[in-house]
This record gives structure tokens, sequence and C-alpha cells, in this order.
């Protein structure tokens, strides 16, 4: 019994160490990297992905100080970002797992179904306060933003923006749940979030980013095809040094089967 007691050690001291693959940055990539790392871990039952989320900025933070494998993010990731990197004697490479469109949500109650970018961006910037002012009724307007580590939060402030700054004081949100959830509560409410998390508790706005001559409601059709205006690529990020450990799962997330997760639950094929 003994004897059988030191094989077993010895053997379990030359096998080498299992360590979980992780993934770490954007809230709005989550339920794609989530539903990814499920599927890949039944189809390679000896591998173990743990996904986090904290923003595109946490990710990335993490990528730099060598606590994740790969960055989740829904920007580019920045000049200073990639010099810390290089600072580190680290080669970083970029992966577009899918796109994403981005939707502007309101209560369910309220009237108003489509904004301008000009009128989205009075409202965000504070100098549209009531939405009587853009066709409902007489209340307050509420924005909700996500947060500055939030890849989103700066997708929206450039491409809706125009990279103006948000009004002082607005409502800044932690995790994209969180602006479902307040939004969904707050009748005067407006935020923006990913088209995969879209539930029956808020409604998508139709928006026009020319002038008012046409306005597109967020689908993944009108994404594919074109004619919706805010669309953007959710990036993987990894670097050149754990290139075997990450690989295998981008490789997955790119396959056929990997694109069709991400269709099926929201999000649009990078194919």
């Amino acid at each position: 019994m003994k004897k059988a007691i030191v094989i077993i050690i010895l053997l379990l001291s030359v096998l080498p160490a299992v360590r979980a693959q992780k993934i770490k940055g954007s809230d709005t990539m989550l339920p794609l990297s989530q539903q990814e790392a499920e599927n890949y871990m039944k189809t390679n039952p000896s591998q173990t992905v743990v996904v986090t989320g904290g923003g595109s900025g946490v990710g990335i933070s993490a990528l730099i100080e060598g606590t994740t494998d790969i960055a989740q993010s829904s920007r580019k990731i920045k000049f200073d970002e990639r010099q810390k990197l290089r600072e580190s004697g680290k080669t970083v490479k970029e992966i577009v797992a899918a796109y994403d469109a981005l939707a502007v949500i309101v209560h369910p109650d309220n009237r108003v179904g489509r904004l301008t970018r000009e009128q989205l961006e009075g409202i965000f910037t504070g100098k549209i306060k009531n939405w009587k002012e853009v066709g409902g009724d007489d209340l307050q307007i509420v924005p909700y933003s996500r947060e500055t580590s939030s890849g989103t939060y700066e997708f929206f402030r450039e491409r809706i923006l125009e990279n103006k700054n948000y009004k002082n004081g607005i409502m800044s949100m932690p995790a994209t749940g969180a602006i479902i959830q307040s939004v969904g509560q707050t009748r005067g409410a407006v935020g923006y979030v990913g088209l995969a998390y879209l539930n029956k508790g808020v409604k998508a706005v139709r928006i026009s980013c020319d002038g008012g001559k046409s306005f597109v409601e967020p689908s993944v059709a009108t994404a594919k095809d074109g004619t919706y205006p805010v669309v953007r690529p959710l990036l993987y990020y990894y670097t050149t040094q754990s290139e075997d450990k990450a690989k295998a799962f981008i490789d997955y997330v790119l396959s056929d089967a990997g694109q069709k997760i991400a269709s099926d639950i929201g999000f649009i094929s990078s194919k």
C-alpha cells in the first residue's frame, strides 16, 4: 500500500501543472467569450478557460501586467498601452473575434422611438435635458453611461459624441447589465449597450447618422448589410509570448463553429 502511494506521488510530481487560461476585459464581450469558452471546453475537456469582465481597459492592463492570457476589448489598444507592452519586451497580436452593433436604449414606455446622432450628442453632453425637446413627453432625461475604463464608453464618445465630453455628473455604470437594469426601471432613462444584451425590459431606438434622412434599428441583419451606422469590431489581444497557450482557443472562436456561436447570441460574424 505504501509503495502504491509513493508511486502516485512520484507520478504527480512529474506531471505538468495545468493552469487555467484566463480571458479578461470587455463586458460587451462577456456573453461571447463565455459561450465560446463553454463550447471549447466541451470539445477540449483537458482545457480550462476562465472568463471575467471589468472593462476593456482592465483587460488590457491585465495583459500588460501578465495576469491574463487574452484581453478582450471593444476598442483598439491605445498607443501608450502598446508602448508599455513593448517596454516589457512583449509584442501584442490583435484578432477580430466578431462585430457588435451598439444599441441606444430607453424605457419601454418612452414614446420616442428614433433619434439622430446630433440629438444623442445633445442628450449625453447635457445640452438636451427633457424628452419633449426630441418629440417625447415632458420628462427629464436621465442618461446612463459606462465607466471610463470601458471600451464601449470610448467608442460611443468617439462615434456619437464626436469626441466631446459627456455631461458632468452623468450616471456611470460599472457593467452593461447595470445599464439594462437601470434603464428598464427608470422611465426617463437612456443608455447604450451591445446588441447581444437587448431584452424585453428595454426598448432600442432607431438611429440616424445622416441628419435624419434615414433611421435604422439595430439588428444583426442591419449591421451585416451596413445600413446600421454604429458597428464596431470586438477584439482579442494576446502576446506572442503566450501564443502557444492562446492560439487553440482563438482558432476555435474563428472557426465556423465559433462564428456560429457569435451569430446565435446576437453578435455579427467576422467572416
